[in-house]
């Protein structure tokens, strides 16, 4: 999967000298928590609801409405914005995206074309659902948590104990574990979750945990 099958696409933009008054007045209408910033159809920044939230007064402030009003409006999103911006381009998968998010420990990030132009906007949540629809979380199937030595080979003997019982695999995925070992983690639709531990076991792999999801 990649990041243009899940990005908010046509985000809407602001210009740098727009008043951060302004951009929070789109921010809330639109109910956004990032802007691109766009000037002559090239990203030069990334407004957030955090930067907005540094430029504003603390609430212990002594101003009134009023004088919070002019002084916003005086404070350009120029002035608070990100300039070094960190991007995706559409055509990235889903895992290198999340890779840059979780490295950069950042919830969201413009998305260019090819030549520049601003397409859309990636975020934390897209990646949340793309990783549910990625693991066929919703569809109600039957998780499966197999523990298994790293040689060669487990991932085919797995396959075949449940091709053996006429199980088709939905998803599968293998994590590492400290001592060495992995975790398979599978979904598929079984009906009998014992008669499926008893063949696996007798192949020498012990299932450690099942649950239903979705």
């Amino acid at each position: 999967m990649f990041v243009a099958n899940c990005m908010t696409k046509n985000p809407i933009t602001i210009a740098p000298d727009v008043g951060i008054d302004e951009a929070a007045k789109i921010m809330d209408k639109g109910h956004f928590r990032r802007l691109p910033v766009v000037e002559h159809g090239t990203l030069v920044g990334f407004f957030t609801n955090r930067d907005l939230l540094r430029a504003s007064p603390s609430a212990a402030t002594t101003l009134d409405r009023f004088e919070m009003r002019t002084l916003l409006s005086k404070i350009k999103v120029a002035d608070v914005m990100q300039k070094n911006v960190i991007t995706v381009t559409d055509t990235t998968t889903i895992e290198e995206a999340a890779l840059v998010m979780a490295r950069e420990k950042i919830g969201g990030m413009p998305v260019l074309s090819e030549v520049g132009k601003v397409v859309g906007i990636i975020s934390s949540t897209d990646i949340f659902r793309a990783f549910v629809t990625v693991m066929g979380l919703d569809s109600g199937k039957t998780r499966l948590t197999i523990a298994v030595a790293d040689r060669k080979g487990v991932l085919r003997d797995i396959a075949t104990v449940l091709a053996d019982l006429d199980i088709n695999i939905d998803s599968m995925v293998t994590i590492p574990q400290p001592s060495g070992t992995y975790d398979i983690i599978i979904r598929a639709d079984i009906a009998d979750v014992e008669t499926v531990k008893e063949r696996l076991a007798a192949k020498g792999f012990t299932v450690s945990h099942v649950t239903q999801i979705g």
